[in-house]
């Protein structure tokens, strides 16, 4: 059987996180400041993209395959049961 496809995944989901909270900001500053910087405040987005490893759409696909590849750990019992 062949490897899942796993070119976004992180290697935990913490460490993802931190990689859209810092690359997300920077992607809409870059937008929101051409007005005041011009075209050199898209040179944001080049490490935005880095961070993200590509789009925003490309992150949250990482999101998935991350949280697939390195599930939680379980609540110990402390779920309801029905």
């Amino acid at each position: 059987m062949s490897q899942p496809d796993t070119m976004f995944a992180s290697r935990s989901v913490p460490r993802h996180l931190v990689r859209g909270a810092l690359g997300l900001p920077m992607m809409v500053a870059a937008f929101v400041l051409v007005p005041w910087l011009g075209p050199l405040a898209l040179l944001l987005v080049v490490p935005a993209a880095v961070l993200l490893r590509g789009c925003p759409t490309c992150w949250a696909l990482g999101l998935v395959q991350t949280r697939a590849l390195c599930p939680l750990p379980s609540e110990g019992g402390s779920r309801a049961r029905s």
